[in-house]
């Protein structure tokens, strides 16, 4: 057995925060629970993980893996050799650091380091995060321990006897924001009196969600509510250059928003993409909220995320297409239907799994013991 004061860890994925903000999760569980666990983070060169988790106080290896394109492109020529360099540093990795158990998150590099670290016998545990698994984490299931699900039913794709039912981990502070709305609206610059809007278009944007709320700027401060956008960086000049042309102090554009639990603490309604992460935050912020699906999420699973949250009479749907004419409308109509937003709070509080990343972390543990 293990001795509990020199567990390692590896936790691998990454590429956007939906996968990145869980894994940190997970890790401070694991830190929380074992003080002296050594963990080491693997992800994918270039990608926001390789910023982000060296900030949150933890290392990080990165592989040169990149994911394959859905069109017809040039760069997925470069797949198979990118995917060989990758399998040949996750060997590396796991020959220097030699951890007694291997965490996938998904995204790119969980593909390599996984595969690597059951073909090595080390022990791995995937966190499966949507309501429809893609393709790496259904091969990867086959040689995991365990696989921590956020979804009911997902023994239509794991070994029944595998899964545990987890949720998502989600990060800390957003679990607690009771409280803090005035404090919100101070470090927004907003009035605590008049409504606000939160959209949200993951850490990346969403172009149908910002172009929506570009265009109904005007119609937004006219039915007097206030909006924080987090536009991502591809969209943020142009969206701030929208704002400042209206001259008004009620609307605020971000790139990136660092204090979401502020963002949560202010908002009223919230409008955003579906992925896993930003359900698991709803459910935990029990937040009223217009979900718009990624239409070329792998698998379509964003649409699947958010039908899970409808027909629990939990979220709103917004397909993708329809964006541009009736998002900012249905936004503002949620706004001024209190009953409606009152309702969509309850539904979707009942879906919350608080205690996500403690589960995960003490089930990783026991895998590392053994």
């Amino acid at each position: 057995m293990q001795s509990p004061n020199n567990i390692k860890v590896i936790i691998s994925g990454g590429g956007t925060g939906g996968h990145i903000f869980p894994a940190i999760a997970i890790a401070n569980a694991l830190k929380a629970l074992n003080p002296s666990v050594e963990i080491l983070f693997v992800g994918a060169e270039g990608k926001m993980e390789m910023e982000k988790v060296p900030a949150a106080g933890y290392k990080i290896e990165g592989l040169p893996i990149a994911g394959i394109k859905r069109e017809l492109s040039l760069d997925n020529l470069s797949f198979p050799f990118k995917l060989l360099k990758s399998l040949n540093k996750a060997g590396s990795v796991m020959k220097n650091f030699n951890p007694d158990v291997a965490v996938g998150v998904g995204g790119y590099a969980s593909g390599p380091m996984l595969f690597t670290a059951s073909r090595k016998g080390v022990p791995t545990l995937i966190q499966e995060q949507n309501s429809y698994p893609g393709i790496t984490n259904k091969i990867l299931s086959k040689k995991a321990a365990k696989v921590c699900v956020a979804y009911e039913n997902m023994d239509r794709f794991f070994e029944a006897d595998k899964i545990i039912f987890t949720g998502n981990p989600v990060r800390e502070d957003i679990k607690h924001i009771d409280g803090k709305k005035l404090d919100a609206c101070k470090f927004f610059g907003l009035d605590p009196e008049k409504p606000t809007l939160l959209v949200v278009g993951g850490s990346q944007g969403a172009r149908s969600i910002n172009r929506a709320m570009k265009a109904g700027l005007k119609q937004i401060n006219d039915a007097g509510v206030q909006l924080i956008w987090q536009t991502g960086k591809l969209f943020f000049s142009e969206a701030k250059e929208a704002v400042e042309s209206l001259n008004v102090t009620s609307l605020h554009a971000f790139d990136f928003i660092s204090k979401m639990d502020l963002a949560y603490a202010a908002a009223d309604a919230v409008v955003a993409r579906a992925g896993a992460s930003t359900v698991s935050e709803l459910c935990i912020v029990k937040k009223p909220a217009i979900l718009v699906p990624l239409p070329t999420a792998a698998e379509d699973h964003q649409t699947k995320n958010c039908i899970a949250l409808v027909e629990r009479k939990a979220a709103l749907l917004v397909n993708d297409s329809e964006a541009s004419t009736i998002l900012v409308n249905n936004a503002l109509d949620l706004i001024a239907n209190a009953s409606q937003r009152k309702s969509l709070s309850d539904n979707i509080a009942v879906m919350a799994r608080p205690d996500a990343a403690q589960q995960i972390a003490k089930e990783v543990l026991r895998l590392a013991r053994k």
